[in-house]
């Protein structure tokens, strides 16, 4: 994942980069200094917020600093240089669509619930999905998202809001969505087959499946339905237009702030139906 480009692929990471500061309280944990001491203050806010000492005692004790996950980090560059040509070149090609048609219809009648309670049509769930995880047979991630957020967070740049993602992230082992040893994710701690960062896991997720979690690692109806509702939210409008320009187009920039990566959207959703 390319976090942080113009192009930033975690969801609405790019949208809480530029505001989290402007609407989050302050943290009490002091970045940078001994990374336990950073730890323990963390441990602190957390049991505060809500999370119990045996969750924060299993995810924490024995945390280490991720060296990989700085270098990734400082290697992500400001600027994108290829044209929306270029990139849906190397995004949406002919197997992705075929797939994606394929899915369509395996998931037809899914798709069609959730549109009935969300507004968003299936075609644009289902490019999401393709671009993030080839419709969760990709590459979902690799990293304890637990240590990567307290790496991110223990630095100084961003760590508040990285400070919030671990509180998140701790959360979701608290509700029991995901066990600790399925909290794995990429390199900015996004999780799941449409790759959300645990604060918008909180905020967006949906038990679709009706079995009482938010699984959006596993399971297809929560991972489609969270990602529908988090375009709801952001007031997608179903049977408008989606094109760059219009309200819809707007809407999704709370998944992605980049222009290229919403045309990118569009156009694969519109070679899925045809058009």
């Amino acid at each position: 994942m390319n976090v942080f480009r113009k192009i930033c692929f975690p969801v609405v990471l790019c949208t809480l980069a530029s505001t989290f500061l402007l609407s989050t309280p302050t943290f009490a944990a002091r970045c940078g200094g001994d990374f336990n001491s950073f730890v323990a203050s963390m441990s602190a806010e957390a049991q505060a917020a809500g999370v119990s000492p045996s969750v924060i005692s299993s995810a924490l004790s024995g945390v280490t600093p991720d060296p990989a996950v700085l270098s990734f980090d400082r290697r992500q560059r400001g600027t994108f240089n290829k044209t929306f040509e270029q990139y849906i070149a190397t995004r949406v090609g002919p197997g992705r669509i075929n797939i994606g048609r394929a899915m369509l219809q395996r998931h037809a009648a899914l798709l069609s619930r959730i549109e009935q309670r969300f507004g968003v049509p299936p075609q644009i769930i289902v490019a999401i999905w393709g671009l993030e995880s080839d419709y969760g047979k990709g590459d979902l991630g690799k990293m304890p998202v637990i240590r990567t957020l307290a790496t991110m967070a223990h630095d100084c740049r961003r760590t508040e809001l990285f400070q919030g993602e671990l509180l998140a992230a701790l959360k979701i082992v608290q509700r029991g969505d995901l066990p600790l040893r399925d909290l794995i994710g990429a390199y900015a701690g996004e999780i799941g087959q449409t790759q959300f960062l645990p604060s918008s896991y909180i905020k967006y997720g949906v038990d679709f499946d009706g079995n009482g979690h938010v699984d959006l690692r596993h399971s297809v109806p929560d991972v489609l339905a969270s990602t529908a509702n988090l375009l709801h939210v952001s007031g997608f409008k179903n049977g408008a237009p989606y094109s760059e320009g219009t309200a819809n187009f707007e809407a999704m920039r709370e998944w992605n702030r980049a222009t290229i990566y919403r045309k990118t959207i569009g156009y694969f959703a519109d070679r899925l139906v045809g058009r």
